[in-house]
């Protein structure tokens, strides 16, 4: 391990701050002045940017004939943006959700999973891969950017209403106001921010985008340095440093939307991004170069499908109350280190893989398993309450008067 490579991973810790920082002021800004709400700009927008490290990699990999890495590196990106970056910003703060992310969002990325483990299970993406990938990824675009400015709308009328109605329901019986006797007015304390312009708010996409992109590249240059240097294998690193330094802007943007109390950009980062990375990451390089992807059995064995459980676990923890609590992020994070464990275990031969193994297959994995069960139906079950409570309220009060 050398001085340089410690400083490089340092610059890149540094870069991707700023640039996330940027990226998502610009983000917000974008949103504010488009008028759709900032999970669209996060889906949308964001998650499109932040892919760009992933991309880059796969099409470096496809041209230097390593299709492993390629495959490895959008699976792995997918796994840590679920199990490891909305862990950590769960855990930092509780997450909600948006219902338009688990009604439409959330099974379209749990979609997109098994069709790409379907489409993978023949060795290959080939080229009628690739368009349906990319078709897949195209349709959720445009429909979410329909559904967001709908809702926008929708929430502009409605916040109208009341106004309108106040200031029509007897509009004889209102004086006119008298100018003389109007006071003037005070000056707010705190006057409102002056909007960004929309030039400049692209510039701030733009400007966070590069900073992003640049500080991910010398963080993993420094990284895998520094593997090297402790001696661990080529494919742990690819498998880990590779894919985590991928998605180092997906954790920037992400926990800067979480400092800035922009929930809905951080989660829609995250889901959003696992999209992209199949639908453009794969599949425009599946279309570019006609002869196909190779895919490699292993990852067909565990990796695709693990991918597809995480996608599947979300969707449970979301509909609870539509929000991700802090125990459920520190799930997600200790099943992440599980999996790297394993990995490194499964890579080095390890006499401790076997009795590892056994204990995640006999009592880990279950013991999730029914947690999340148990919590979900408690969870259910509260929310049918409060529903029951608001339909019937007088059942209610006469429940709680006996008891």
């Amino acid at each position: 391990m050398q001085l340089l490579d410690v400083l490089l991973v340092l610059a890149g810790l540094a870069l991707l701050i700023a640039g996330g920082e940027v990226l998502v002021r610009g983000a917000s800004a974008l949103a504010e002045r488009l008028g759709i709400s900032p999970l669209v700009v996060g889906l949308v927008v964001v998650s499109a940017a932040t892919s760009t490290p992933e991309l880059a990699v796969t099409v470096g990999a496809i041209l230097q004939n390593e299709p492993g890495l390629a495959v490895g590196n959008v699976v792995g990106s997918n796994i840590v943006n679920i199990l490891l970056i909305l862990g950590l910003c769960a855990i930092i703060v509780p997450l909600a959700v948006k219902r338009q992310l688990i009604r439409f969002d959330v099974p379209v990325m749990v979609g997109m999973s098994v069709l790409l483990l379907l489409l993978s299970l023949d060795g290959q993406i080939s080229l009628v891969d690739g368009i349906l990938l990319l078709a897949g990824l195209l349709v959720h675009t445009f429909l979410s950017v329909f559904i967001g400015r709908r809702e926008a709308k929708t929430v502009a009328m409605m916040a109208a209403a009341p106004v309108a109605k106040i200031a029509t329901a007897n509009p004889a019986s209102s004086p006119a106001p008298n100018p003389a006797s109007t006071p003037a007015p005070t000056p707010a304390l705190n006057p409102p921010a002056k909007p960004i312009a929309l030039w400049l708010a692209l510039v701030f996409i733009v400007a966070g985008v590069g900073l992003l992109v640049v500080g991910a590249q010398l963080l993993v240059d420094g990284a895998v340095s520094i593997a090297a240097g402790f001696g661990v294998s080529g494919l742990v690193i690819g498998l880990t440093v590779v894919a985590v330094g991928t998605s180092l802007p997906e954790v920037a943007a992400s926990l800067a939307a979480v400092r800035r109390r922009e929930g809905d950009i951080a989660v829609g980062n995250i889901v959003g991004s696992n999209i992209f990375n199949i639908g453009m990451v794969l599949g425009m390089p599946a279309i570019l170069f006609a002869q196909g992807i190779p895919v490699p059995a292993p990852a067909i064995a565990l990796d695709m499908p693990l991918m597809v459980a995480a996608a599947v676990a979300l969707l449970p923890i979301a509909f609870t109350g539509f929000i991700i609590a802090r125990w459920e992020g520190s799930l997600f994070v200790v099943l992440y280190i599980a999996y790297v464990v394993y990995l490194v275990l499964a890579s080095t031969a390890h006499d401790a893989l076997a009795g590892f193994s056994n204990v995640m297959l006999v009592f880990v994995l279950p013991l999730v398993g029914i947690t999340l069960i148990v919590f979900a139906a408690y969870e259910f079950g509260l929310q049918r309450g409060k529903r029951q409570a608001r339909e019937h309220p007088d059942a209610a009060n006469s429940r709680d008067a006996s008891s």
